[in-house]
């Protein structure tokens, strides 16, 4: 319950309240995702070595939280996704470093 109320904090405190475009993030600013059942938030800040992107997700409000990391260079991304039944395309959110901006947006996968 801990772990819930620290991610639900960490969520309101993070909320985008408006960003320059519907898929742009600003350092530090965080944005709701949604992979079907999980969701979490993803915000950014900038390093020496890049971007450092950190996504934190859970199923429900019961789930277990997994934080993903990763440092972006220019021109490089990243995609989550959550398997969905069989024969149905996956639930996924590509994390992209486009010169000096993160973009955030669904995408669709075939495999």
């Amino acid at each position: 319950m801990i772990i819930h109320r620290t991610l639900l904090a960490a969520a309101l405190a993070l909320t985008v309240t408006g960003a320059a475009r519907a898929d742009q993030l600003r350092p530090i600013e965080g944005r709701r995702i949604a992979l079907g059942e999980v969701s979490g938030v993803v915000y950014y800040t900038a390093e020496r070595d890049g971007f450092r992107v950190v996504a934190t997700l859970a199923q429900g409000e019961s789930g277990t939280p997994v934080r993903f990391e990763a440092v972006l260079v220019a021109g490089q991304s990243v995609v989550l996704s959550v398997p969905r039944e069989a024969g149905v395309p996956p639930d996924a959110v590509e994390i992209r470093r486009d010169g000096d901006q993160i973009q955030v947006h669904a995408v669709p996968i075939t495999n």
